[in-house]
């Protein structure tokens, strides 16, 4: 167990020194070298996580879905939620950053940036059919074609807040979004219901927080002021 718990905590280590100098010096000017200094691990070590620059590229993509919110018996509203604290991620998490950051990335012709878009929009897609299951869309939602509008949305949210402020209103523009995407899916008792405030990523990463330490055998996880519990699972 200790052997297999250093493993997880190298891999996160060298996850993160990778997301810092793509943030720096994007994918393309990025090498393996700047990643094991800022890394303080081996070229070994390195390698036996992750075979190429690709494949830590791909491992950044898949910090953004990386963590489980708790359930809620209205799938629009986990729909909320997951962008909210998405929002919240990118405020505080420098591997979430990178990881919508090399999404972007124009620069990175030879990087294959689908698969940040595809989790993501897979994502969106299990949603938002099983909200219209349970009849919480209106009858003429296409899912698929909501879900790319809903991803291609925030994408534009996140890239003008950054620019304009450092992401600082990032969250306030969410919910903006929110507000005036969601009357046009959702069923209108639905929508009344639903939380769609700046401070629910809080509420619900702390729910989130307290699942995991609650559930017997599962690794406990320190979480820093802004962060949140990573869990392999499952937008730019």
């Amino acid at each position: 167990m200790a052997r297999q718990e250093r493993a997880i905590r190298t891999r996160r280590t060298i996850l993160e020194a990778a997301a810092a100098v793509f943030d720096e010096r994007g994918y393309t000017s990025a090498t393996i070298g700047e990643i094991l200094d800022r890394a303080g691990v081996t070229k070994g070590a390195l390698y036996f996580h992750f075979g190429s620059k690709e494949e830590l590229a791909v491992g950044v993509f898949e910090e953004q879905l990386a963590i489980t919110l708790p359930p809620q018996s209205s799938k629009l509203q986990e729909l909320v939620d997951s962008g909210l604290v998405m929002a919240r991620r990118l405020r505080s998490e420098p591997l979430v950053r990178a990881s919508v950051g090399l999404a972007l990335d124009q620069g990175a012709m030879e990087l294959d940036r689908t698969p940040a878009f595809g989790m993501w929009f897979d994502q969106n897609v299990q949603r938002l059919g099983e909200a219209k299951a349970q009849g919480e869309l209106l009858p003429h939602v296409d899912v698929e074609e909501t879900a790319e509008l809903l991803v291609g949305s925030f994408s534009g949210v996140q890239l003008l807040s950054q620019l304009r402020c450092q992401r600082q209103d990032l969250e306030r523009r969410v919910v903006v979004m929110f507000e005036h995407f969601l009357p046009s899916i959702a069923v209108p008792a639905v929508l009344a219901r639903l939380d769609i405030s700046v401070e629910r990523a809080e509420r619900v990463l702390a729910q989130a927080q307290v699942q995991v330490q609650q559930v017997p055998g599962r690794e406990r996880v320190e979480v820093q002021e802004g962060a949140v519990p990573a869990q392999v699972s499952s937008g730019a």
